[in-house]
Order: C-alpha cells, then structure tokens, then sequence
C-alpha cells in the first residue's frame, strides 16, 4: 500500500477523539454563559461519530472513505499523495456512512435509530432553525454511549468515558450523568472515581440498570464503590 495511504486511519482517528472529548463536555457541563453548549454538543457528537466511522472504514483501506476514486487521478502525478487526496477527494456524507461501514465490514451501527434522530438535529441546527423543546445533550450523550462507545471499544479498545475536557477532575461528572440517565457505558479495568457516589447517582434507576451496574463493578473488582 502507498505509504501515503497508510497514515489516513491514524490522521482520522486523532482528529475524532478530540472531537469527543469537546462533545462530551458540552454534552455534560451547563453552566450561566454557556446555554449554547447544547447545540454544540450536537454538532460535535456528529462530528466524532462520522470520524470515528471513517476512522474505522479506512482501517479497511484508506481509499474507501472517498466516495469517487476516480476524481483523485489528475492524469498528472504517479503517485498519490496527501495534499491532492484533501483536496480532490471527497469523503462520504454522514447519512452515508453507516452503509459504506455495512458494506466494508459487514456489520450495523448500533441503535441507528438514534443516529438518524441526531442527523435531523445536526442538519436543523446548521439551518438555524433547530426545535426549542429538543433534549440536545441528552441526545447527544445518547448517540455517544449507544453508537461511538461500543464501536470504539470494539475497534480501538478505547472508552468513551476517558475523553473530555474536565482535566482537574477527570470522567467523574461525565459517569454521574451517564448514571442519572441510566446509559450503559464501557468501563475500564482501572475504573475510579472520588467526587461522586454511586448509590446516590443510580437512586432512582431501574432493577436492570442496577443490575448491569453491578455486574460490570464486580467485573473488574470494585463492587466498593457502590458503597462509598
């Protein structure tokens, strides 16, 4: 393979994984000043999950990520490099992807349901004229942990959790929040947390919530933190 080429998953791959941390963080935190975070969340979500979806789509070769291979010919060059592919290349659209991942990997998205409810929500924000009843952090964070979560563990072993902007504290806020709304996130074997407790974030969930909750603690060895 073109050298060029082999760089594309990786160049991708950096790029989504910042815009997840800036998703989740304006996803999670509210604050006076900041209302507009909750749009923001959304275009951001969008953004990392057609990153993180092309990330994994180039992983099967870089070229598939481009919707006309033949517009990257100039009939001038013998190679390929990474300049002409930017700027003759053209990827494919967000509502296209999860079929371009179906066809190279032969697999679904989870929950596409959400994602084409967050696709509506992206495409109504950049056209000004978003709903004003929508939960946009909410769907945010519900397309982050039920679609970009478990394909990035799947394909990078990488955790959600792990990527925002809170640096003085860490993924605590983030995992409080994933609690109160009952989302199944992935959980690393380190797991830890010191500024919130679990019994009180999960009070009011459900039995199957709980359950799954446990299960995972006891998974990696930290059934204490559901007494802390």
């Amino acid at each position: 393979m073109n050298p060029v080429l082999t760089e594309i998953p990786a160049r991708i791959l950096h790029l989504a994984f910042g815009a997840l941390s800036q998703a989740n963080m304006h996803a999670v935190f509210s604050d006076p000043g900041n209302e507009h975070w909750d749009f923001i969340s959304v275009t951001n979500t969008a953004h990392a999950g057609e990153l993180f979806l092309k990330a994994i789509i180039a992983k099967e070769h870089p070229l598939l990520i481009f919707k006309d291979l033949f517009s990257l010919d100039d009939n001038r060059t013998d190679s390929i490099e990474l300049v002409n592919l930017v700027k003759r290349g053209k990827t494919h659209e967000f509502e296209r992807l999860p079929q371009v991942l179906w066809a190279v990997t032969g697999k679904r998205i989870p929950n596409p349901e959400c994602y084409e409810r967050l696709r509506r929500a992206r495409n109504s924000i950049q056209h000004f004229c978003a709903p004003e009843d929508e939960d946009f952090r909410g769907l945010s964070l519900e397309f982050i942990y039920t679609i970009i979560d478990p394909l990035i563990f799947e394909h990078f072993e990488s955790f959600a959790i792990e990527y925002h902007e809170d640096h003085s504290v860490g993924y605590d806020y983030v995992v409080a929040t994933l609690l109160r709304k009952q989302l199944r996130f992935s959980i690393p074997d380190d797991f830890d947390i010191t500024e919130i407790r679990i019994r009180d974030e999960i009070s009011d969930a459900g039995q199957s919530y709980c359950d799954w909750l446990t299960r995972e603690l006891k998974r990696i060895g930290r059934l204490d933190l559901l007494s802390k």
